[in-house]
């Protein structure tokens, strides 16, 4: 199979609306500059639509025209290196996405350990933050989860009891392998962070010796300032949350 034909017949199983770039296709790094003549042919076609350097995308046609993809898939390629997840969005529009806000986000946030995204394209902006460990595609939602706590008292059009409702019932929903990992990843994060989610877990009923690391890792001196007290949280009294 020559490589006009091997990239069409990759092509053609991607549904409508897909963004790509050359590692999607299944091929050599020795092939990528023979790829892009290939490219070039199919968007003269119309097969295929060119996003920005090195991604594609297959166009959405309707009655109405051709279609981009839509936001979340237009972010996609610049959370990606070589094929492998190096970034994850966070802030406000994750938070909107996680139930705990109503409000949109005008910029979006990019969080990536090895490489500062920023983005300033039409409709598609997005700055960039420094994550708190190295993100790959099995931790980057539980990243995005302790994000959540950390910006707890910052997230808009909510309370922070609101959003320690909200955030339990999801962790209350996850099994122990998932909360294990949870914990190891909050000790990265700062003391407010490993001080809500342990007094959120135990809240809920798990048990002391799984949120020992969390305890331990916390100066007994230090005051968590959220607002909140054990009327609103049972257990903000041990953990030092006011």
């Amino acid at each position: 199979m020559n490589l006009s034909t091997q990239i069409q017949k990759q092509i053609k199983r991607f549904p409508e609306g897909k963004t790509f770039g050359y590692p999607d296709l299944e091929i050599g790094r020795e092939c990528y500059q023979s790829a892009a003549k290939v490219l070039e042919r199919l968007q003269g076609k119309g097969l295929i639509k060119k996003m920005s350097n090195g991604v594609f995308y297959k166009p959405i046609k309707t009655a109405f025209g051709e279609l981009k993809p839509d936001y979340n898939e237009q972010l996609r390629p610049f959370l990606y290196e070589n094929g492998k997840r190096i970034a994850y969005v966070t802030g406000t529009y994750l938070y909107n996405q996680m139930g705990l806000t109503t409000q949109l986000a005008v910029r979006v946030k990019i969080a990536s350990r090895s490489k500062r995204i920023s983005i300033n394209r039409g409709a598609l902006k997005a700055d960039a933050v420094k994550s708190y460990a190295e993100v790959t595609e099995s931790n980057y939602a539980l990243l995005g989860f302790l994000d959540a706590i950390k910006d707890i008292r910052k997230i808009p059009d909510t309370t922070v009891q609101n959003s320690v409702d909200i955030l339990s019932a999801k962790i209350a929903e996850m099994d122990e392998k998932e909360i294990a990992r949870l914990i190891k990843y909050a000790l990265l994060y700062p003391p407010r962070v490993r001080a809500l989610l342990g007094a959120m877990l135990e809240n809920i009923g798990i048990s002391e010796s799984a949120t020992k690391a969390l305890l331990n890792s916390i100066n007994p001196l230090t005051k968590i300032e959220l607002g909140i007290s054990n009327l609103d949280l049972a257990t903000a009294d041990k953990w030092n949350i006011i």
